[in-house]
């Protein structure tokens, strides 16, 4: 948005970020190595609470085929990630969810992690 002085803020990534046990992880990075992975068509990370960590990383997958396992996937990612930015848990999914212009939405990913930790709140 522009504030009144003409002075632009760019605002709606700070949710991208993950804290899991004081280490900042950028969804984007770990994205990146999965959508280069041959068993996986594409990818997206988000950041779900977890009562230990803060929060913890939570992949989801579109598999390449049926074959594709969680336990691949994440061999993969140790092959190329440092151990705090290998996803703890992974969904597979027919496709990601996108808004009407074809971006993928991740409020839809994360809607039913955290619309309950704010409706207890």
């Amino acid at each position: 948005y522009v504030d009144s002085d003409g002075y632009v803020f760019i605002t709606g990534r700070t949710a991208d970020t993950v804290i899991s046990g004081g280490v900042n992880l950028y969804p984007a990075e770990i994205e990146r190595v999965l959508n280069e992975c041959p068993l996986v068509i594409e990818a997206a990370v988000i950041g779900v609470p977890d009562d230990v960590m803060g929060e913890t990383l939570m992949a989801f997958v579109v598999p390449r085929d049926a074959s594709t396992t969680e336990a691949a996937v994440i061999a993969y990612c140790r092959e190329l990630l440092a151990g705090p930015k290998v996803p703890r848990a992974m969904e597979f999914v027919d496709e990601l969810p996108r808004n009407p212009m074809g971006k993928l939405d991740r409020k839809v990913l994360r809607a039913p992690y955290w619309d309950t930790i704010n409706s207890t709140n």
